[in-house]
């Protein structure tokens, strides 16, 4: 992938532990926190949203880095991110969009496109964002706590890296 300093960690996890950050409310609970910070960019003029998706794609980076000073292999990061990340990324970028929605929305007002400030439209969309997000991040917790920890065991001999609320396997 590319060079990095990092320091590949050693194996803090395996399949035969009950880690409680692994457990599927657990992770909830975490991408719920990312969710709700999102969506409160609404009332913060979108300052969270920005701030929030810029930690999401700063963690995945440093993610990529990890994997890449582990010498994870490209199959193997895809296998053990991609069923939960189907989910979880659409829910955090949805989120971002929810988040930028009333914003947006004063502003076009504020520019004199529009008459009315908000309008029932403009609410039922958010929410509609909100919800559909919402939606797609408990599946991707559950998907996250219950298949790749299968995935992991099924093809890497169940050696986990729990790292930033990802799961990676180690072996060679």
């Amino acid at each position: 992938m590319f060079h990095s300093n990092m320091d590949c960690p050693e194996v803090i996890y395996s399949s035969n532990n009950n880690r409680d950050d692994l457990s599927f409310l657990s992770i909830l609970k975490n991408n719920l926190l990312v969710v709700t910070l999102l969506l409160s960019g609404t009332l913060l003029l979108g300052s969270t949203t920005l701030v929030n998706l810029m930690n999401s794609g700063i963690t995945v980076a440093r993610l990529i880095i990890l994997a890449n000073a582990c010498n994870l292999s490209l199959h193997k990061f895809l296998l053990l991110v991609l069923p939960h990340g189907i989910f979880e990324i659409p829910a955090i970028i949805i989120a971002g969009a929810a988040g930028f929605k009333i914003p947006y929305e004063i502003i076009r007002y504020l520019a004199g496109r529009k008459e009315q400030i908000l309008t029932k439209e403009d609410i039922k969309e958010y929410f509609t964002l909100a919800l559909i997000s919402i939606i797609l991040i408990v599946i991707a917790a559950f998907v996250e706590a219950y298949v790749t920890p299968r995935v992991a065991n099924t093809f890497y001999r169940g050696k986990l890296l729990f790292s930033s609320g990802l799961s990676y396997t180690l072996d060679n």
